[in-house]
């Protein structure tokens, strides 16, 4: 999966980003596009040299139907941050997959504005709907918080027909913001949903605190073993809070992060999916890539 975009966009490119939408409206800025085409395709190389798959999130976390309505766009903005991926795909022989990035309505790191089950199926139906008419390959939740929205979200992408993945926020306690379990988060939504998530995630985190909340022995079970696949991992391993609106960008050595990763097989059974989140880069992508190819 990609590594970080946002804070290289910001430190690198010097961009800043809409007060509303965030970074889905760099789709319409020259700049801003021929910004995301590079780390994208920085992404593609270490995929294509390594021959593994590709997975590609577009930039939406923060276009919810209440952000849009707020801001100078216009609905059409999902459809045209997955065309523009799409366009990326395009130029490239890679296997690549395209997801849908949506968020919570709230703060991710502080569990705020937390919707309710039947709001959150609501509110995030609007997202859901459109990235499905846009033809994304699948729907991503990222950075959830709280359980009572994640559900509500889940139920939503269920009523599409694409798949889709659910994406904690997890503290190294081994529970959501929320206070819920992963454990107690992934039985809840596969029990309430008509079609479960591919797999569940973390992201925004790292290696070493997600092992610490799977080693949880809340989180020892045989349905977190199996449900639960993945991470998009940040480079630091201080806490979200620690890490939220931090100044100074935090940044670990790409040869450790890569072994914290694979270190994560110890308390799941598999690892599909792999990629990096704030602090990370194409050197910390290709050192994963590295340790996976050499894992197989």
């Amino acid at each position: 999966m990609e590594a970080a975009l946002g804070e290289r966009l910001k430190r690198e490119y010097g961009l800043s980003f809409d007060e509303h939408v965030a970074m889905a409206s760099l789709v319409y800025d020259e700049k801003g596009r021929e910004a995301l085409a590079s780390l994208w395709n920085e992404y593609i190389g270490v995929a294509k040299k390594y021959n593994l798959p590709f997975i590609a999130t577009t930039p939406t976390r923060r276009a919810n139907r209440q952000r849009v309505s707020d801001s100078s766009f216009a609905q059409c903005i999902i459809q045209d941050n997955v065309s523009f991926l799409k366009s990326i795909r395009g130029a490239t022989n890679v296997e690549m997959y395209i997801g849908g990035l949506m968020g919570c309505k709230g703060d991710a790191y502080q569990a705020t504005e937390v919707l309710s089950v039947e709001h959150a199926k609501q509110f995030h139906s609007w997202a859901a709907e459109l990235f499905e008419q846009a033809g994304a390959d699948f729907l991503f939740a990222g950075i959830m918080p709280a359980l009572t929205e994640a559900v509500g979200m889940a139920q939503a992408m269920a009523e599409t027909s694409l798949p889709y993945i659910i994406s904690f926020m997890v503290s190294s306690s081994g529970h959501l913001i929320d206070g819920n379990s992963i454990d107690h988060a992934i039985r809840v939504i596969d029990n309430s949903t008509r079609q479960r998530p591919l797999c569940y995630m973390a992201n925004c985190v790292h290696p070493r605190v997600l092992h610490q909340a799977l080693n949880n022995p809340v989180n020892q079970t045989l349905l977190v073993r199996e449900r639960f696949c993945g991470i998009q991992s940040n480079s630091s391993p201080l806490s979200s809070a620690e890490l939220d609106n931090a100044i100074e960008l935090h940044c670990s050595d790409s040869n450790e992060l890569a072994q914290d990763i694979m270190g994560l097989r110890s308390v799941i059974n598999q690892i599909k999916i792999v990629g990096g989140c704030c602090g990370t880069d194409n050197k910390h992508l290709e050192k994963i890539a590295n340790a996976i190819v050499r894992l197989t």
